[in-house]
């Protein structure tokens, strides 16, 4: 039915084919037997039978109880779709919908409306995975990142681009992998990659590749001493574990703490030794 609908677009040009087509990926597959195909002009009206309405409810319900397992204020399924983030998925999906069928310009005024409406900036070109959450707003995502599934990010994050000359291929900005949480105004710039489980602490600026499940915070981020999976089993929320221990520099200032104590004991110690023993006097 797809190969049908789009060849009866093919006659009406260029721009008519890729949408032909786009609507034709969109609508997906009609049910078993459904032969009947619609004239061109009325191709909105393919689809498929109630079985696909019925996936496509429960992948809704997936993504709102993702959501919702990780924002405790959410108090219902609904509060989740009053959510900025979760319109600027929305819209991101139909943008980057119309940009991979080159239809560069209506993608980017999906994208302007949806900045304007939700405070929220990804590029019609951004590759995002499933359930991805994007908590208040006012981030940036640029081109060409790549986010995996999972991924939650806090508000006044950027995955920032660099030079195009440093990047390879054209490839600009972060790559995030699955499960990533990044907390609020984190910087994450550069052609890096994020590892899988990783945390990216609030206000953390991150230029180099992060290893899988590891915790970074701080200008620029270091990774913390104590695994935070340990810490703060479970979902972390803003990715910044709360603990003084889990400070880098604060760790470091410790151990040099005991050192110095060890070695004020040595020094003590040393110096009692070379102390003249008194001389005792026979009888």
């Amino acid at each position: 039915m797809e190969r049908r609908c789009f060849a009866e677009a093919v006659s009406l040009g260029k721009w008519q084919i890729n949408l032909g087509r786009l609507l034709a990926i969109y609508l997906r597959r009609p049910a078993a037997g459904q032969t009947h195909c619609p004239s061109s002009a009325g191709i909105l009206n393919c689809r498929g039978n109630g079985k696909g309405m019925s996936r496509l409810q429960s992948g809704l319900i997936a993504y709102l109880d993702s959501v919702k397992s990780r924002y405790p204020a959410v108090r219902s399924r609904w509060d989740v779709l009053f959510y900025p983030g979760v319109w600027a998925l929305g819209l991101h999906r139909f943008a980057h919908w119309l940009w991979e069928g080159r239809l560069y310009l209506l993608a980017r005024l999906v994208n302007h409306f949806s900045r304007f409406l939700t405070a929220i900036d990804i590029h019609p070109g951004a590759k995002i995975g499933e359930r991805f959450f994007l908590d208040h707003g006012f981030s940036v995502i640029g081109e060409s990142a790549e986010i995996g599934d999972d991924v939650t990010i806090y508000q006044h994050v950027t995955l920032g681009g660099t030079n195009p000359t440093t990047g390879v291929g054209g490839k600009r900005h972060p790559t995030i992998r699955s499960g990533v949480v990044i907390g609020s105004g984190a910087q994450v710039l550069g052609p890096i990659e994020v590892g899988e489980g990783a945390k990216i602490g609030a206000n953390s600026v991150v230029t180099k590749d992060v290893a899988p499940r590891s915790t970074m915070v701080g200008t620029p981020a270091k990774a913390v001493p104590v695994e935070a999976v340990h810490y703060s089993p479970g979902f972390m929320p803003y990715g910044t574990p709360c603990g003084e221990d889990m400070d880098p520099v604060r760790a470091k200032i410790s151990e040099l703490q005991e050192e110095l104590e060890l070695l004020t004991i040595e020094v003590k110690m040393l110096k009692a030794a070379r102390q003249p023993q008194p001389k005792v006097k026979s009888a």
